[in-house]
């Protein structure tokens, strides 16, 4: 487990954006847990998440020449990533992020930031069916550039309507690498530490049951 990690969870239960109890899912399901990334809305917040990802894309090796920011959530999200590499990591990379609906007037268009070229990450907060993420890949290469990467805050790692997880369709209709803050497998293990965030052991035993139903490895 990362300190970067750590923090993240330690960040999300501050701020209420990760609760546990049972939740009912827009696929029906119901969970134990439920994360909110919304509720990281205030200046310490989006500064610590900006490093968390900016310490994950590090971690994982992916080459990149800029960061994408789909709207609406991904765009105060690509921007403290862009900050927090550069702040902690000395990599300075231009970042774009797009609008719901054209604009007909001013600079117009739907893309607003540097010009998508080269490599790009995509910035976002979670993956459920992948609709809002297709739609940005999708983008990406009719502007001529070239989609390398997704970066999500939280990976349920949970079953679609297949076999696979949202991220891993992602990664096998699109060649793209994913990458996570954090997994759930990683949050179940950090929780069972001991001294580790408080979380009953009802609430642990719930989590690790969802995850045995409905995860994917």
């Amino acid at each position: 487990m990362q300190d970067y990690q750590l923090g993240f969870i330690e960040l999300a239960l501050s701020r209420q954006a990760l609760r546990f109890g049972q939740f009912t899912l827009k696929s029906g399901r119901q969970s134990p847990y439920f994360f909110n990334a919304g509720l990281f809305s205030d200046g310490e917040a989006i500064a610590v998440l900006g490093r968390c990802y900016a310490a994950a894309i590090i971690r994982s090796g992916i080459g990149f020449d800029m960061l994408f920011g789909p709207a609406y959530k991904g765009i105060p999200l690509v921007a403290a990533t862009a900050g927090a590499l550069f702040e902690h990591h000395g990599r300075s990379v231009p970042y774009a992020f797009n609008r719901k609906e054209a604009k007909a007037h001013g600079e117009g268009g739907t893309l607003i930031g540097a010009p998508l070229a080269g490599r790009v990450l995509v910035i976002d907060d979670v993956v459920t069916a992948g609709t809002a993420v297709r739609e940005s890949l999708s983008l990406i290469r009719t502007a001529g550039a070239q989609p390398v990467g997704c970066v999500f805050a939280l990976d349920r790692q949970e079953r679609g309507q297949g076999d696979l997880s949202a991220t891993q369709e992602i990664e096998r209709e699109h060649g793209v690498k994913t990458v996570s803050v954090l997994t759930l497998a990683e949050l179940i293990d950090a929780l069972s530490r001991p001294g580790g965030p408080d979380i009953s052991a009802g609430q642990l035993a719930a989590l690790r049951e969802y995850r045995e139903r409905y995860g994917v490895a």
